[in-house]
């Protein structure tokens, strides 16, 4: 009997060329939610300020819609220089890299006055005029909350054009394939955004306790920590200030287009999970709480799914540049694949270890307007575990298929799933039939499911495409 070979893409070699990529890559990216756990942790560990991450998890609204624009937009500059990379012309990606930089600049001092300025009469809208329950808590009014999430939006703001840099330098860098350095320096932004922490939030070294004004400051700090180290990498490691003959007469529009299909998928996805906070405080602050802290947990997660997107869609791209469009397939798989087994390992490990990390999270008697919040956290992390899964899914192929050259299908599915699915079916489950956080939880559910789905099927199909025009 003839013994059945492994696929392709299942090959040793193919496989450790992933981890090699995607382990620094999942570890870097995993600072950004570790900077946003290790801030809920502090909040949830100190009495008396458990409330005060509502106003951090609602500020996110307007910035995670900016942030996901801008490095939606930029992510060209990792998908063309892994082009060059693929073909050997790695000493010309210094174009790339500059083009992406001026646009950081201008989108990043932007989207800076932009929430700066509309924060304030954009809470006052949500949590005032058009919130239907008067009593979110019974510590604050809606007026109070909206007052106190724009002023905090408002020093968040002030982070935005140090993200943009610093999201460039990262792509250009895990582009070069030197993920590590921006691991490494992500981490140091870590470290500083714990040492803010601890002054400005425990108040440690005499400082005032400033609760969610703290954490804003903060992220602030770290940010801009972040982005001066990597720009100094760049510079000393990279061809980025090399000058280079003109690229194609296409090139910047492409580039461009590449980013601006994630940036439309990016305002979706991070904009409906950031406008299902705001569904939740309509019910109450203690079930926004409850809420935030569970899809923290599934933000880290994705942080590790991230990784594998990123290493798949690096991949896929430089087989696209070489032409290799069997490479292009084993790729996609392969990163599909890893993502199933990776989701499967966390789900048991979130709700095997549930109660110990809703107790990790907050104090055990922490406790907003009467309700308990470590059980009711660990209650809802069964629903995390469920979902984590498809949440990677549904980023690895969108990643794989923009690596393709298919930008604008992906956007659609995400518009229509976060959206267009997702933030009705919140208000529906949470407020209209009045399920509460269970209810938010399992719309969220639904929603991952479908969108993972949907990108999985979509680029199975647009992969299979591909291979056949080659081959004719």
């Amino acid at each position: 009997m003839t013994q059945r070979a492994w696929p392709a893409w299942a090959r040793a070699s193919e496989i450790l060329d992933l981890l090699r990529l995607s382990g620094p890559i999942a570890i870097s990216r995993l600072s950004w939610m570790l900077m946003g756990l290790t801030d809920a942790i502090v909040l949830g560990q100190v009495k008396g300020q458990e409330h005060e991450l509502a106003f951090i998890l609602n500020s996110w609204l307007p910035i995670g819609v900016t942030l996901g624009f801008g490095m939606g937009i930029l992510l060209g500059v990792q998908v063309l220089t892994s082009e060059l990379v693929g073909r050997g012309e790695e000493h010309l990606s210094g174009r790339i890299f500059r083009r992406g930089m001026g646009w950081a600049v201008l989108i990043g001092l932007g989207v800076t006055a932009l929430v700066y300025f509309i924060a304030a009469p954009l809470f006052q809208l949500l949590f005032v005029e058009i919130n239907p329950n008067e009593n979110i808590s019974a510590s604050m009014t809606p007026e109070q909350f909206a007052d106190e999430t724009a002023l905090i939006t408002q020093i968040l703001s002030l982070s935005l054009l140090g993200f943009m840099i610093s999201t460039v330098c990262s792509y250009y860098l895990e582009s070069l394939r030197r993920p590590l350095i921006v691991t490494i320096t992500s981490y140091l932004g870590v470290g500083v955004n714990l040492v803010i922490d601890l002054a400005l939030v425990l108040g440690w070294w005499g400082m005032p306790q400033m609760g969610g004004e703290g954490v804003a400051w903060a992220t602030v700090g770290s940010r801009w920590a972040i982005t001066f180290a990597l720009i100094g990498f760049v510079i000393w490691l990279t061809p980025a200030l090399t000058p280079s003959e003109p690229g194609p007469e296409d090139e910047a529009k492409r580039q461009i287009t590449v980013g601006g299909g994630t940036a439309i998928s990016n305002v979706a996805e991070w904009g409906g999970f950031n406008l299902t906070y705001t569904i939740a405080a309509f019910v109450s602050v203690a079930v926004n709480a409850v809420y935030g802290y569970s899809v923290q947990v599934m933000g880290f997660c994705f942080m590790f799914f991230l990784g594998i997107g990123t290493a798949t869609s690096v991949r896929v791209a430089e087989h696209v540049g070489r032409g290799n469009m069997q490479g292009v397939k084993d790729a996609s798989r392969l990163g599909v694949a890893a993502t199933f087994v990776l989701g499967t390992f966390l789900a048991l490990l979130i709700y095997a270890f549930k109660d110990g990390v809703a107790l990790l999270l907050v104090n055990s008697e922490a406790s907003i307007d009467g309700t308990l919040l470590a059980p009711a956290i660990a209650a809802m992390l069964i629903y995390a575990a469920l979902a984590t899964t498809f949440d990677g899914l549904q980023a690895t192929a969108s990643m794989a298929l923009r690596a393709q050259g298919v930008v604008w299908l992906p956007s659609a599915i995400h518009i229509a799933s976060f959206f267009a699915l997702m933030i009705p079916l919140c208000y529906v489950m949470s407020v209209t039939m009045g399920r509460g956080v269970q209810g938010m939880m399992e719309a969220v559910t639904i929603t991952l499911l479908v969108a993972g789905g949907l990108q999985w099927g979509l680029l199975e199909w647009k992969t299979a495409r591909r291979e056949v025009r080659h081959a004719v």
